[in-house]
């Protein structure tokens, strides 16, 4: 618990994350309350977080932003931190948020370190991977997105600073649970395009992987962080012309019909 002025409540969606949320409690056991919101976990992930002192919620899963926003409409304080059950708040960052007296702005954006094969990144898409973490509620919340969400401003005033520290970012413990969820990623992302009205051609879904993989490793010099580096903006690159991909079969069944 802080002894400071300002209140803060750190915010987490689970299921199934036992194996990483220990590394994740421990890390945002500083602030002033926990607040987990469960989507049907079955691996002990509810009982350990119980057990850690968190305030447990069970919700049934309505996509990743409306899913976050319900979990911060929990919190006894209006100021918010949200965090992933496979990230970490590192010491800098800790102390920086133990520093805050105030969030003029309404919010922080903070910056996320991505440990990849054993590696963590420093260039391309991975680094510096800056989100809107901790907020004031009043001020600012979750998208709806169902993938890929992220914090909006609604009052009209911009969040623009930047805390020092990273949040350490454990995406995935393998080649094939990262690829795992970029399948299932994608497939929500074309529905979504689908739905929109989006429509691809054979020039989008040939150049967008491209260009991706020219900007992410070659402009923002992704090529410094090695192999993991190269695998990982492969993979993103992969991930865009699935994304398409998949749109596209949607086009297709829909004149097939």
């Amino acid at each position: 618990m802080t002894d400071k002025a300002l209140k803060i409540s750190a915010v987490l969606i689970t299921k199934n994350a036992k194996h990483s949320i220990e590394k994740c409690l421990d890390s945002i056991s500083f602030l002033d309350e926990i607040i987990v919101v469960d989507s049907g976990s079955e691996d002990g992930t509810v009982e350990y977080a119980q057990n850690f002192g968190a305030r447990v919620f069970r919700h049934n899963w309505i996509g990743f932003g409306p899913q976050k926003n319900y979990a911060v409409s929990l919190a006894k304080h209006d100021i918010v931190f949200c965090i992933d059950s496979d990230e970490v708040v590192s010491d800098e960052l800790r102390q920086s948020i133990l520093s805050l007296t105030s969030l003029d702005d309404g919010g922080y954006w903070i910056t996320r370190r991505n440990l990849f094969l054993g590696s963590w990144l420093s260039h391309g898409e991975a680094y510096p991977d800056r989100l809107i973490r901790l907020f004031d509620r009043r001020r600012a919340q979750w998208d709806t997105s169902e993938v890929h969400e992220k914090v909006v401003e609604v009052n009209g005033k911009q969040i623009s600073k930047v805390l020092s520290g990273d949040l350490l970012h454990f995406s995935a413990d393998s080649i094939k649970s990262y690829i795992s969820k970029q399948n299932r990623y994608t497939s929500i992302q074309a529905k979504i395009l689908y739905k929109n009205g989006v429509r691809i051609g054979l020039v989008r879904l040939l150049i967008s992987p491209v260009f991706r993989f020219i900007k992410m490793y070659l402009i923002k010099r992704g090529f410094l962080d090695g192999i993991p580096g190269l695998i990982h903006i492969l993979i993103g690159s992969y991930a865009t012309f699935m994304k398409y991909a998949k749109l596209y079969e949607y086009q297709l069944n829909d004149e097939n019909k």
